[in-house]
């Protein structure tokens, strides 16, 4: 079941930054980095963003994916700033379906943005079968480079 996250309860706040530091990891490993720069993310800096949380929970209520939004769309584009998937469940269709729940909860927007490492292949395949199309490339930290998606629907 996914469903919106509130950065108010603390239980849920604690389950984002452990599963974004578990992600950061694989997203290192995935992009080519035998080292990777420490995650800037704290507790308060999660609870105190700007952006709006979805969450998948386990049939027994635990947090196992997760995709963010900005807020409000930035120039008619509502950005796609966040998706992790817990280590247990990468290749069930978890990052699927948060992807569709983001589009589909957004009706009403008809453009969306996100990064991906450009050598995270199931990254880039995942938002490629949902219509984003790479835009650009931009370097990112320690030579890693991320591609730049968009979908105009």
């Amino acid at each position: 079941m996914i469903i919106p996250l509130s950065l108010e309860d603390t239980g849920v706040v604690e389950q984002i930054w452990s599963l974004q530091h578990t992600a950061y990891r694989l997203e290192a490993l995935a992009v080519g980095l035998t080292e990777y720069p420490p995650l800037p993310e704290t507790f308060d800096s999660i609870r105190n963003s700007d952006e709006l949380f979805y969450g998948q929970l386990s049939d027994d209520g635990g947090l196992i994916g997760a995709i963010a939004t900005i807020t409000e769309p930035v120039n008619g584009e509502l950005e796609i700033t966040r998706l992790m998937v817990h280590s247990d469940y990468l290749r069930q269709g978890i990052g699927t379906a948060l992807v569709q729940y983001v589009l589909d909860s957004h009706a009403h927007i008809t453009k969306f943005v996100v990064t991906a490492g450009i050598s995270n292949t199931p990254a880039v395949a995942l938002y490629k079968r949902h219509g984003f199309v790479p835009c650009e490339v931009v370097s990112y930290v320690a030579g890693t480079q991320l591609t730049l998606f968009r979908l105009n629907r």
